[in-house]
C-alpha cells in the first residue's frame, strides 16, 4: 500500500468514526451499536460515491452546458443525515470525495468544491430537522439549505472554478463562453451572467430532484434507520 491509499484509508476510517461518535453523544437515550453505525454510514457512503462516479447514473440537459451534470450522490447523505445527525450526513459526504479522490480530472479542485457544497447543503438541511422533526422542519430545512447551497455554488463558479479550467487547465475564456452560449444564449460572459443563467437553475432543477427523492425514501425508511429506544428500568 502506497503512502497516497494510505493517507485515504485513514481518513475513511476517521469520517465514519467520527460519525458514528457523533451518534452516541446525539442520542444517548438509544440502545447504540458501533458495527450497525458504521456499517451504516460505510453503506451510505458506498451508495453516494455509485451515484457520484458510475456514469448511468448521471444525467445531462440539453439546456445547460455539457460540463454540468445532474448527478444525486447528495440522496443518501441526506438519509444518513436525518437518520444519524447533521455530520454524519457530512461524513458520507467525505467518504465519497475520498474514494473519488483518485480518479480526479481536476487536480482535486472539482472534488473539493463538490464536498464543499454538497456538505453545507446536507448538514444545513439535517441541522434544521434535527431540532424540527415535522413536516414544517423539512420544509424549512430545504428551503434554508437549497437557498445558501445555490448562493455559494454561484460564487465558487465564479470565482473558483472559471478561473481554475482558465488559467489552470488551460482552457480559453473564448472557448468556455462559447461553449455556455451554445446552450443558454442568453450567457454574455463566463461571470456572473453564466452564473445566473446557467448555475441558478441547474441547481434549483437538481435540488428539487434530490428533495423529491429523498423526501419519498426517507418516509418509507426511517423507522427502519433509527436505533431502538432503550427500555426503561421500571423503579421497584
Amino acid at each position: 500500500m502506497d503512502a497516497y491509499n494510505f493517507v485515504v484509508l485513514v481518513l475513511f476510517i476517521i469520517a465514519v468514526l467520527f460519525a458514528w461518535r457523533l451518534y452516541v453523544k446525539e442520542y444517548p437515550g438509544r440502545s447504540y451499536s458501533h458495527i450497525k453505525m458504521i456499517s451504516r454510514v460505510a453503506l451510505f457512503g458506498a451508495m453516494s460515491t455509485i451515484l457520484y462516479i458510475v456514469p448511468i447514473f448521471k444525467l445531462r440537459l440539453p439546456i445547460f452546458p455539457s460540463f454540468l451534470e445532474l448527478h444525486f450522490d447528495e440522496i443518501p447523505a441526506f438519509i444518513a443525515g436525518f437518520a444519524y445527525g447533521p455530520l454524519a450526513g457530512v461524513a458520507v459526504i467525505a467518504i465519497k470525495t475520498i474514494i473519488k479522490s483518485p480518479m480526479s480530472s481536476t487536480l482535486m479542485v472539482g472534488e473539493l468544491t463538490d464536498l464543499i457544497l454538497s456538505g453545507i447543503y446536507v448538514f444545513v438541511a439535517a441541522f434544521i430537522y434535527k431540532r424540527i422533526r415535522n413536516l414544517k422542519g423539512v420544509a424549512i430545512a430545504f428551503g434554508v439549505s437549497t437557498l445558501l447551497q445555490v448562493f455559494i455554488a454561484m460564487a465558487l463558479n465564479v470565482y473558483v472554478m472559471i478561473p481554475f479550467y482558465s488559467n489552470v487547465m488551460g482552457y480559453p475564456l473564448d472557448a468556455l463562453l462559447g461553449m455556455m452560449k451554445a446552450a443558454v444564449p442568453s450567457i454574455t460572459d463566463v461571470g456572473w451572467s453564466y452564473a445566473f443563467f446557467a448555475v441558478l437553475p441547474f441547481n434549483l432543477i437538481k435540488d428539487a430532484a434530490v428533495i423529491v427523492v429523498t423526501f419519498i425514501l426517507y418516509r418509507s425508511l426511517h423507522v427502519f434507520l433509527r436505533f431502538e429506544d432503550k427500555p426503561k428500568k421500571r423503579k421497584l
